[in-house]
């Protein structure tokens, strides 16, 4: 109840800026779910508005792992990620995520912000390059030797400082004749390597800010009878319509 006695529109708790989060959330998972990635590019403003930077890492990286899960779980069919850039672009990301922590605890809100925008304009950047490939090839031909451990150091600094992880990571796949379909399952494969790396990393650093304090309520049946399960309402439930509608689609429409 309001001031004035009106009824607050809102439940308790729950501000019109976590609301837009959840908006951005739900737009952000059917962006990655369609082309692999996006995310970030969508939700990380906002979710960083809303909450404070260490917790909006946290939950991020929780609901950035749950829309590539859901991602393959729709697929019907077989992923085919090139693992050589997989399993080392996410082995490198474990030093480079070391960085990002201390990054993270550094800079102050209104500087982490900026940097979020900074990457978001850095994806942006990188998905028009992206747009012009060159013919595709069954066995993509290999990067430059430094290009995997660069790409893992800059996405382990930026998935958790800012969460904007994947431009090195479709910087490293452009040009190289890969399939669009093999580049959005190497994109998601990667993204769920990323997620353990990133929560080790700031368990171990000691950075509990990045455990999300707000807590879900799903309701089963029936609706007096709620259920904790996960972090912040309005972002995870958007973020699972959202995901789950473009989820479903055909790949291959998708791409």
């Amino acid at each position: 109840m309001g001031a004035d006695g009106r009824r607050d529109p809102l439940p308790p708790g729950v501000t019109a800026a976590l609301v837009a989060a959840g908006l951005a959330v739900a737009a952000g998972a059917a962006l990655q779910s369609a082309v692999g990635f996006g995310f970030a590019l969508i939700a990380a403003p906002l979710v960083f508005a809303a909450t404070s930077p260490q917790e909006a890492v946290g939950l991020m990286l929780l609901l950035g792992a749950e829309v590539n899960l859901l991602t393959l779980a729709a697929e019907r069919r077989r992923p085919r990620p090139l693992w050589a850039d997989v399993v080392q672009v996410v082995a490198w990301s474990a030093p480079g995520a070391v960085v990002g922590v201390i990054v993270l605890r550094a800079l102050d809100a209104v500087a982490l912000q900026l940097l979020v925008t900074a990457g978001v304009v850095a994806t942006l950047v990188v998905t028009r390059r992206a747009a012009t490939v060159i013919a595709e090839r069954e066995d993509p031909h290999p990067p430059p030797r430094w290009g995997r451990p660069a790409a893992g150091l800059a996405s382990g600094a930026l998935n958790t400082s800012t969460t904007t992880g994947g431009p090195p990571v479709v910087l490293l796949l452009m040009n190289r004749g890969v399939p669009p379909s093999r580049v959005r399952d190497t994109l998601t494969a990667t993204f769920l390597g990323f997620f353990p790396v990133s929560v080790l990393v700031l368990a171990l650093t000691g950075t509990h800010g990045a455990v999300p304090t707000a807590r879900l309520t799903v309701f089963d049946q029936e609706p007096a009878q709620p259920i904790n399960l996960l972090p912040h309402p309005f972002p995870l439930c958007a973020f699972r319509a959202g995901a789950a509608d473009s989820a479903a689609r055909s790949y291959s429409r998708a791409c």
